[in-house]
């Protein structure tokens, strides 16, 4: 029996789990089946306490404490339910049941106590972790986040973890974010008991439903209201919510949508959203590490939990501490952001940036975007996700929190960059909390930022402001920009080498970097960031960083797997640029498919997609 993973969304992945008899998908639903309550029909896995079927895939549990599975089978999901104590017990308690609960090679009980963790991996094979008193840890949520966080940083990429009896509709997108891969249909059983039943938007009595939301097959049979409902209609309802909500999820993950999704679904519950306000305030490194630096899919920035995403965390962090402002950019022109993104292809930026390129002398601005929840977004990084492609709703109402991060950036970044004249093309509602950090201000903008009194005031202004300045020529202040673009990538040490002696060909967004006819690198319209070529790769391989090394027994084709992984950068990220080394010499580059961490530590799986190879 073996894990295979498919695809990931930060902590989240979908994958095989493969039997000798078949497969099912993860994340997946233990749906219990006893004499009492059977699994549906359309169940991919099922928990039981009878012997399992060879048509059926599932976890098979002793029936008591007292009466222990005997003959088990160390290829199949076995477990023995004795000597699990409440969560809250002596922790040698929990230590003299440890032992007992990793004979099985495949799952074992885990006490949910981080103190223990080390302790319960100490001579532990086993593929799932099956986490004890589930229910009594999710209630605290700060010791459940903690707990969830520091088994899976643990355990690693390729273990799985179950959380019994806990999940239900609305909290199984956030319990995959964290890494959590099986769940159980205990809390569909017990609420139908109670007569009510689960949607992905909460939970409602039977009886406060005047007609059912909801089209599952049991649903679509009705034929007299709600109330009249009985038991085994109610668990049908939920069993098909749960099955649904989970397809959801895995759909999610695929299409890098998840953390949209978590986002929708915690609304409906305070507590979710407490779990979700932790995660994003004390995880961050956690997160950042499995989050792509490259998605397709929009970044919908919806609620106030949208600003502590880690993609967007970490492009505010690299503009701070990695950006290099263009050094001929001696005018700073400060715009608002446009619902089409990239910017520049906007209706809006198009008119300003037709201004910009009229007056004589336009490569001596620069020009910097102000937007929620990123923040600032200089031209050169339009490109680059999250600012290339995201979506917020535009109110013209500023709360508290995006007003405190525009601030904050954009003081930290005029810090850092240094202007001699400050053009703010804004509409009042921003000017009125960014003013006081701007010095000498020139403002353009009469009402709107398009009007034509207000364009015809921007484009006496740049005219005015710039014809001081010495003329810049466009392909100084070109080669300028993707120095910018390079440092936010690699970090400023490997930009200013990477370009020190090129010249940049073509038209935005497609431009090539060439040192005299040898090309280094690319920047297109779907990555955003610098492609390499082998000869731009030995320049980054000199500074000791992106680099993976390979076994020197390793066939270079199509991919690098991870099994032909020998060590690697632990700073890499998915969609990373990378080069390939075998005994510390450079044979390709290509593009992460893993962070550093999991490459070096994984089984299976695509770690690196060749781009170019010796």
């Amino acid at each position: 029996m073996k894990y295979i993973n498919k695809k990931r969304d930060g902590p989240a992945k979908t994958g095989d789990l493969i039997f000798k008899n078949g497969k099912t998908p993860i994340p997946n639903i233990f749906f219990v089946n006893t004499s009492r309550t059977a699994a549906p029909h359309f169940a991919d896995f099922i928990i039981t306490n009878e012997k399992l079927s060879t048509k059926k895939i599932g976890l098979r549990v002793g029936n008591s404490s007292f009466s222990p599975l005997v003959n088990i089978i160390k290829n199949e999901l076995n477990i023995n339910n004795f000597l699990t104590f409440p969560k809250d017990v002596p922790k040698q308690l929990h230590i003299c049941s440890i032992k007992y609960n990793i004979e099985n090679a495949i799952c074992n009980i885990t006490p949910a106590n981080v103190e223990l963790i080390d302790e319960i991996l100490i001579n532990n094979d086993s593929l799932i972790f099956i986490i004890s008193n589930s229910l009594q840890l999710y209630s605290q949520q700060s010791k459940f986040v903690d707990f969830i966080i520091a088994l899976r940083e643990k355990i690693g990429y390729e273990k799985l973890i179950y959380v019994p009896s806990i999940g239900y509709p609305p909290n199984l997108g956030l319990f995959c974010y964290m890494g959590i891969d099986l769940f159980d249909s205990a809390l569909a059983i017990n609420a139908a008991r109670n007569e009510v039943l689960l949607f992905s938007t909460g939970q409602y009595n039977k009886n406060e439903l005047k007609e059912i939301p909801c089209s599952c097959p049991i649903c679509n049979n009705l034929n007299g209201n709600p109330s009249d409902m009985n038991f085994s209609e109610i668990l049908g309802h939920n069993y098909h919510s749960l099955f649904n909500e989970i397809k959801q999820i895995r759909n999610a993950i695929d299409f890098g949508y998840l953390r949209n999704l978590v986002e929708s679904r915690v609304r409906c519950d305070a507590h979710l959203t407490s779990i979700l306000k932790i995660l994003d305030l004390s995880h961050y490194e956690f997160y950042e590490k499995r989050t792509p630096i490259i998605k397709h899919t929009t970044l919908l920035a919806t609620s106030k939990e949208s600003l502590f995403r880690p993609e967007i965390k970490r492009f505010q962090h690299r503009l701070i501490n990695r950006y290099i402002q263009p050094k001929s950019a001696k005018v700073l022109l400060i715009l608002p952001c446009s619902a089409k993104k990239p910017y520049s292809f906007s209706k809006s930026h198009k008119i300003f940036r037709d201004i910009l390129f009229n007056i004589k002398n336009p490569f001596v601005v620069h020009e910097v975007i102000i937007t929620s929840p990123i923040g600032i977004v200089p031209r050169e990084l339009e490109l680059t996700y999250p600012a290339s492609n995201y979506d917020i709703a535009v109110t013209g109402y500023w709360d508290e929190d995006e007003k405190y991060t525009i601030r904050y950036l954009l003081k930290k970044f005029l810090e850092k960059c240094d202007y001699q004249n400050i053009i703010v093309h804004l509409p009042s509602d921003i000017q009125e909390f960014t003013l006081d950090l701007l010095k000498n201000p020139i403002f353009t903008c009469i009402d709107k930022p398009t009007s034509n009194e207000s364009l015809n005031k921007l484009s006496r202004v740049l005219k005015d402001t710039t014809s001081p300045f010495e003329y810049v020529e466009p392909f100084i202040r070109t080669r300028e920009n993707i120095v910018a673009l390079a440092s936010y990538q690699f970090g400023r040490e490997i930009a200013e080498k990477l370009l020190s002696n090129c010249i940049i060909k073509g038209k935005y967004p497609y431009q090539k970097i060439m040192d005299n006819n040898t090309q280094l690198g690319m920047i297109t319209l779907n990555r955003g960031l610098i492609s390499l070529t082998l000869e731009g790769a030995k320049i980054i391989n000199k500074f000791n960083k992106y680099w993976v090394e390979i076994f020197d027994d390793f066939t270079l084709k199509g991919s690098v797997f991870a099994p032909g992984v020998k060590d690697s950068d632990e700073s890499i990220r998915i969609g990373d640029e990378v080069v390939i080394l075998i005994n510390k010499k450079l044979v390709a580059v290509g593009v992460a498919q893993m962070n550093g961490e999991e490459m070096k530590n994984s089984l299976h799986g695509e770690a690196v997609k060749i781009r170019h190879r010796v």
